[in-house]
């Protein structure tokens, strides 16, 4: 067989095996898009129904988003899904934030070049939320916006021209990579380049029973514990961005022994992923810290009846003691990025990782981009995660003079029942489709 027909084959073959595990759970079997040299995509149609008028675009910074559940429960709601990847599938340490609205572009002009379709809405999920933040609100507002002497890493011209969506689903978007990194170093650590088994500072060890862990169950800090907690974050924090940039520097000076980037390790930082994770978040081992676990005055919480009653709202996350063992391992409790992705799309200037930090120093910051939208958006949280105050202040300081906040009851981070947290058997089943049934109700209601 002749070579390009060889190779032909091997990609056909290759997009059947990818395709393969979508076809069984899909409402549409999903086509296989791809872009060229950057990324891929899923595309999913509706089986019956109408011709949809609206593309949805659904998005993540790393993750693989070709299976995420909004494909299959919008597809199957009537609209056109396209799943997507960015250029740093499954590569963190060396995301460059700054380029990925550059993927988004090519999601959004794709979907705007379907017959029929008259609107596309970004469904900003998880890390989602600053990537589809980012994209919009440098398309309202031009390159302008991700540049400045205030930014820690400046975007380029390349990013001129971007298309803005119609309106934005923020699905239990955090808050930006920078936020959860800084709310997820441990500041026990007193030296950068001390040994995994050196001592940690004891009167900021957050596993220590002395400060208010408890290795059983749900954890209870001081508040002047959790106040000096807070700023020795922000501290740590703050060496890390003055020691990258001063490597960076001295690789401008011809002083440094590479050129152009090296590695940088955080040990007791946490795992790569988009939330805390193995890392020391007080919040996690106490889920009553309400600075970010509970909303700041009644909001809209949709029951698992479908009903919605407004009230104060506080999450029914479970608190999870493992963390003490996790945050010490390498695999778990380390973060390794380069220098260049560091400051990209992990760190933020701050004086205190709670409620004191310069949003906008980063260009991974969802609560930044908010504030220079104008379309229509809305934000659920989940009622069983930890990021409801994080959207409730993402509502409170977005732009949009359209904009709704709801939080689903019971819900995890992946939007399904947290069956941990219920007291009844089934007491959350619902969390899924009253999600989806939301959110397709305001995209119908708008477009």
């Amino acid at each position: 067989m002749p070579r390009d027909r060889l190779m032909g084959a091997a990609l056909i073959a290759a997009i059947a095996l990818l395709l393969a595990p979508l076809a069984a759970i899909a409402q549409s079997r999903p086509e296989f898009i791809a872009f060229p040299g950057v990324s891929k995509a899923a595309l999913y149609r509706p089986d019956a129904g109408p011709a949809p008028h609206v593309g949805i675009l659904v998005m993540h910074r790393t993750s693989n988003y070709l299976r995420h559940r909004a494909c299959t429960e919008l597809s199957q709601r009537g609209f056109l899904i396209l799943c997507m990847n960015t250029r740093f599938e499954n590569n963190e340490a060396q995301v460059d934030f700054e380029k990925l609205p550059l993927d988004a572009k090519a999601g959004v002009n794709f979907l705007r070049a379907q017959p029929g379709i008259s609107k596309i809405v970004l469904f900003a999920h998880s890390g989602g939320g600053p990537l589809m933040a980012l994209y919009q609100a440098v398309a309202e507002k031009g390159p302008a916006f991700c540049k400045g002497a205030g930014k820690l890493v400046e975007c380029g011209d390349d990013l001129a021209g971007l298309v803005g969506a119609d309106g934005i689903i923020f699905a239990d978007a955090h808050p930006g990579n920078s936020i959860n990194t800084l709310r997820g170093l441990n500041p026990a650590v007193a030296n950068e380049n001390n040994p995994p088994d050196a001592p940690l500072i004891a009167d900021l060890d957050p596993f220590n029973p002395k400060n208010g862990f408890n290795p059983e169950g749900p954890s209870h800090y001081s508040a002047d514990f959790q106040a000096r907690y807070f700023k020795a974050q922000a501290d740590r924090m703050n060496r890390l961005i003055d020691s990258a940039r001063d490597k960076l520097d001295r690789m401008k000076r011809n002083a440094y022994p590479y050129p152009d980037d090296d590695i940088l390790v955080i040990p007791r930082g946490g795992n790569p992923g988009s939330g805390p994770g193995a890392a020391a978040a007080l919040f996690v081992a106490e889920p009553d810290i309400a600075a970010v676990n509970a909303t700041a005055r009644p909001q809209r919480l949709l029951r698992n009846d479908g009903t919605i009653a407004e009230q104060m709202i506080q999450s029914v996350f479970v608190a999870d003691p493992k963390l003490a063992r996790d945050n010490l391992r390498f695999r778990s409790g380390t973060k390794v990025y380069t220098l260049r992705s560091f400051l990209s799309a992990q760190a933020i200037r701050a004086r205190n990782s709670m409620d004191d930090i310069d949003y906008c120093s980063s260009n991974n910051s969802t609560v930044c981009a908010v504030q220079s939208i104008s379309v229509p958006v809305l934000f659920a949280a989940m009622g069983a995660h930890y990021f409801i105050r994080d959207n409730e202040r993402h509502y409170d300081m977005a732009a949009s003079k359209d904009k709704d906040f709801i939080v689903i009851e019971g819900a995890v981070h992946g939007f399904t029942p947290c069956t941990a947290c219920e007291r009844t058997p089934g007491q959350y089943s619902n969390s899924v489709k009253n999600l989806f049934d939301y959110a397709a109700k305001w995209i119908n209601a708008r477009f």
